[in-house]
């Protein structure tokens, strides 16, 4: 059930604290060549983001002088998320149209008359019939 609600990817932090690390350094560049000749040159030439390089991270081993403790996963939490993911189910649900609800219940409603008054019919006959064999 918790697969719904997942969390935000931290990447998505990380780029944004790269950019706004990045700003200043920009910022004093155009500042140090501003001008024409340098605004000229930076339109013919886009300048170019370099990607930091990426490494690959080892997978770290729990301490063990640390104690890996599961979080508190008492009836009232897990109550809660439950609810929060029926919300969320239920927003997506299409609902039926009140025409439509009420034609459907027309429907179901005359079936079932039908159905009740062959079933009444083949009691009685059937009944009418037993009363004849035992008599």
């Amino acid at each position: 059930m918790g697969r719904i609600l997942r969390k935000k990817s931290t990447s998505l932090k990380k780029r944004k604290k790269q950019d706004t690390d990045n700003a200043p350094a920009e910022a004093a560049e155009a500042a140090a060549g501003s001008g024409p000749v340098a605004a000229a040159a930076e339109e013919a030439e886009p300048k170019a983001k370099s990607k930091p390089a990426l490494v690959p991270r080892q997978p770290q081993a729990p301490s063990v002088s640390e104690p890996v403790s599961p979080p508190a996963d008492n009836v009232f939490t897990r109550s809660v998320q439950f609810l929060r993911e029926v919300k969320i189910e239920l927003k997506k649900v299409t609902w039926p149209t009140r025409k439509q609800t009420t034609g459907s219940t027309l429907v179901v409603v005359v079936l079932v008359m039908i159905i009740s008054a062959f079933l009444g019919m083949v009691d009685m006959g059937l009944a009418g019939l037993i009363r004849v064999i035992f008599k």
